[in-house]
């Protein structure tokens, strides 16, 4: 004949106790954020050292005279690249998504770079 009542051993064998702190937490969706943040930090330094690089070339640049075109041709083309990579830093923390995990100091040293390059594009090499 069987017994009413079940075995309490093999439950007792079925439990397992977290000894880890963490383990107790409830998963929020926001602790992955660091991760997320060093993974997009890549591609926005690396799109904030080209222009910055670029304009270094720009204002280094120094035309020979009034006659020296690819001078003036390089220092247009190392702005304008600077510009393009900066507005690309500038369009990639636009999506929200990316605004979420990385603030406005991620941006800011691509567009003062981006604003530098136009200004160095507008002066025509002077």
């Amino acid at each position: 004949m069987q017994s009413s009542n079940p075995s309490r051993t093999g439950d007792r064998q079925k439990i397992v106790h977290s000894r880890h702190p963490t383990d107790d937490r409830p998963h929020h969706p926001d602790d992955d954020r660091r991760l997320l943040r060093v993974i997009l930090a890549v591609p926005v330094v690396l799109l904030t050292v080209v222009p910055a690089f670029l304009l270094w070339l720009a204002i280094n640049t120094r035309p020979d005279g009034d006659w020296d075109q690819p001078a003036y041709g390089g220092i247009e083309l190392g702005s304008a690249l600077a510009v393009v990579s900066a507005g690309a830093v500038g369009a990639l923390w636009l999506a929200p998504s990316v605004r979420r995990v990385m603030r406005w100091p991620w941006a800011v040293p691509a567009v003062v770079l981006g604003v530098a390059a136009v200004a160095r594009w507008v002066s025509n090499g002077a």
